[in-house]
């Protein structure tokens, strides 16, 4: 009876709130719908050179992008930030299955950094590489949802180099049915989270 009293008394009050979070939860979804459905994809063209490419960990498919890359003379020197400990060329060899142009390129002109734990991380890393090396613009290798969040910081971190962009789509986002697979929406969801502190942040 209390309750039904409150709830009598209260009804508008009531009635706006759950109106207000009807329009937030349709906001968010919208909102993150278009953040997973405008994901950057690499368009068929010339691809421009840099004097650098930044490769952050997190999957073998980028690594192989970049070292690709460097192979086909896109750039000059490569970085792979947020390398493991224990990590060293004759594994990434092993690992990622290179060719030899590709093998070559790794050991002429890759350099591995281990200290970065994050974006941020690879964002100031990369920073420091480009200064030693006096490097104007850099190609950033990373996961397609991973791109947003990662070109703010590396934008933010070194405003005077230009960064080109080199998404890499995981098999798993290319089909039309990611919505369904619950750790890619937990992947994405965790991603566009952390994407719009970023663009709030500073």
């Amino acid at each position: 009876m209390v309750w039904q009293s409150y709830i009598i008394q209260h009804r508008r009050q009531i009635v706006y709130a759950i109106a207000v979070l009807a329009i937030a939860l349709a906001s968010f979804v919208a909102s993150f719908q278009h953040f997973v459905l405008t994901l950057p994809t690499l368009t068929a063209g010339p691809i421009q050179t840099t004097d650098g490419i930044v490769v952050t960990t997190g999957g073998q498919q980028r690594l192989s992008s970049g070292i690709r890359l460097l192979a086909d003379n896109k750039a000059q020197k490569l970085l792979i930030s947020g390398v493991g400990q224990g990590v060293n060329r004759a594994i990434l060899v092993q690992e990622l299955a290179l060719n030899d142009d590709e093998i070559n390129a790794l050991f002429c002109c890759v350099e591995l950094e281990y200290g970065a734990i994050d974006t941020r991380g690879n964002a100031a890393a990369a920073r420091e590489w480009a200064i030693t090396h006096d490097m104007r613009s850099l190609r950033l290798v990373t996961a397609n949802y991973h791109m947003p969040r990662a070109l703010i910081m590396f934008r933010r971190a070194m405003p005077e180099v230009e960064i080109y962009p080199w998404p890499v789509t995981p098999p798993d986002l290319t089909s039309r049915t990611w919505w369904r697979d619950p750790p890619i929406m937990r992947l994405l969801l965790r991603e566009y989270a952390k994407y719009m502190v970023t663009r709030i942040g500073r």
